[in-house]
């Protein structure tokens, strides 16, 4: 049986992206609420809006220098909290000020949180020697929907945003807090200061380009439905309001099902493999959505674009690590993952606007075959996830019992 201490740490883990899940969807799907709350214009609402992004990148680029000196565990045990309060925050504020303090706080946790916690995935998933990332992805996923389906009821009771906030975060803040106590099982420390911070500066540009480039292209994939599926589908398909907002949650659905059994295609197929066939399942989604003669089969292609694109980003974090800990050691590995983490945000900040102006100046059609190219350029980049036989575990499966010493 796999190690107590380990199994302990996945499961801590496996919560706090359930819980991060729920605060992002809390906060995205409410925007609307927010803006009315506090006045902002649409003219200014991007400037909000782009912020978040930006901010969460530097926090994750600082990141990688906090964890040489404490490690990643600590780093989310403080910054998740963080996030939750100041998801309160901006359900309690009345000033146009005390709406851009809360969100800037909430972009600097949020970058510390995604960084340490994908690097804490990526060790625990190195101690189990067997691929187990998706497996905590699908967990954000699906408080991702938690989350959605939670702001569906405040915005149809016409619940305040504090109202809305207030029990979810109670609820939710002594449970990270408790589950924080595992965090650290798995972590290779102490840490080297010169190996980590040289290691990762050498990762970064030996290795992690093409990673970069795949991680942008997921998230402009991402973004894309996120931000345009239902205006695609009520303007150019011609479908009701209600039915514009069924291929979100398609694609959110079938994104929880390819993470919670994608972890048993990489430990079959291998990483590589999958990520392929991920990339040809999304960009073939995008060209179903692209050629949609109606409603229906534009929500086909966004269900599947959900299944294609759901293996993408994890495996990305987890190959980033391994190709990090292979070379230079874990010291590496984490800061190979912050800097990894910062084209997220690259990816979310550009997809949104890019095929708004395509969409604006061409034809929302044609726009969607942008992402679908760039979705299909990760087959290029596919062997940078690993041959077939690469495992986590030192280059072999590890038998399921574990020594952790």
């Amino acid at each position: 049986m796999t190690d107590a201490r380990l199994r302990r740490g996945r499961g801590s883990l496996a919560v706090s992206f359930f819980v991060q899940g729920v605060t992002f969807a809390l906060l995205v799907t409410r925007i609307p609420g927010i803006q009315d709350r506090y006045g902002i214009s649409d003219a200014l609402l991007p400037a909000f809006l782009a912020a978040v992004p930006i901010l969460a990148g530097v926090a994750s680029v600082a990141t990688e220098k906090i964890v040489a000196r404490v490690g990643p565990a600590v780093v989310l045990r403080w910054a998740q909290p963080v996030v939750l309060l100041a998801l309160l925050a901006v359900g309690a504020g009345t000033e146009m000020w005390e709406a851009a303090l809360a969100l800037g706080a909430f972009g600097l946790a949020v970058g510390a949180l995604d960084a340490s916690m994908n690097m804490l995935g990526v060790s625990l998933q190195r101690a189990y020697g067997r691929s187990i990332m998706l497996g905590f992805h699908a967990s954000y996923s699906l408080g991702g929907i938690a989350g959605a389906s939670l702001a569906w009821v405040g915005a149809h009771w016409h619940l305040s945003l504090f109202v809305s906030y207030l029990p979810v975060v109670a609820l939710l803040l002594p449970v990270a807090f408790v589950g924080s106590r595992w965090y650290g099982a798995g972590e290779h420390r102490p840490v080297e200061k010169d190996a980590g911070e040289s290691g990762g500066s050498r990762v970064a540009f030996a290795l992690l380009l093409p990673l970069c480039l795949v991680m942008t292209f997921a998230y402009i994939g991402d973004s894309t439905v996120s931000n345009w599926s239902a205006k695609y589908l009520q303007d150019v398909l011609g479908s009701s309001e209600e039915l514009a907002t069924v291929p979100y949650n398609a694609y959110m659905v079938t994104t929880l099902l390819g993470r919670a059994v994608g972890d048993f295609g990489v430990r079959k197929l291998g990483a590589a493999t999958v990520v392929r066939c991920g990339a040809v399942l999304a960009a073939l989604g995008f060209a179903v959505v692209a050629a949609a003669p109606g409603a229906w089969a534009g929500i086909a292609g966004f269900t599947v674009l959900g299944l294609g694109l759901s293996v993408i980003v994890p495996q990305t974090f987890a190959a980033a690590g391994r190709l990090a800990f292979e070379s230079h050691g874990p010291g590496a590995s984490d800061a190979a993952v912050a800097r990894l983490n910062v084209f997220n945000y690259v990816g979310f900040l550009v997809g949104s606007p890019l095929v708004g102006a395509l969409g604006d100046a061409w034809s929302y059609r044609w726009a969607m075959l942008v992402p679908m190219v760039l979705v299909m350029v990760t087959v290029v980049y596919a062997t940078s996830f690993g041959a077939r036989e690469a495992r986590y575990g030192g280059g072999h499966e590890r038998p399921r019992t574990v020594d952790v010493g």
